[in-house]
């Protein structure tokens, strides 16, 4: 299986479209056995949906996503999970372990900031992620 995480730095971005890159890995069993690091190529409406199929993932990792985002995701039959958090290495290893848990959105629908798209709000951390300043 191929999974696409949404990535900014060494962590998981909150907002999936608006991410710098997607760290995707492919997962066999309980191992990794290949990771790659693509640059976002850019936040258009249904575009990241066909884009990450065209990758070969089946399910993306993103710590917040919309719901017509995740409907579309679906449509291409890649799985969504929200809410989740940390290091980019330490989702892979809760991933490929079976002890990766999803959530609630860490953010509100059409609230967002970040890759070319400036918007008021957010509900996530500043830096998109938990790591103190």
């Amino acid at each position: 299986m191929k999974v696409a995480i949404s990535t900014d730095g060494d962590y998981v971005s909150a907002h999936f479209g608006r991410c710098p890159s997607f760290t995707i890995v492919e997962i066999e069993g309980e191992k990794m056995v290949g990771r790659e690091l693509v640059e976002n190529p850019g936040h258009q409406p249904a575009f990241l949906p066909q884009y990450l199929s065209g990758k070969g993932a089946t399910c993306i990792i993103a710590g917040g996503m919309g719901r017509r985002a995740e409907a579309l995701f679906a449509e291409k039959g890649i799985e969504t999970m929200v809410g989740v958090a940390g290091r980019v290495d330490e989702v892979i290893e809760k991933l490929t372990s079976g002890k990766l848990e999803g959530g609630e959105s860490l953010c509100r629908p059409g609230a967002g900031r970040g890759y070319g798209v400036e918007k008021s709000e957010c509900d996530h951390p500043e830096h998109g992620h938990d790591q103190p300043e």
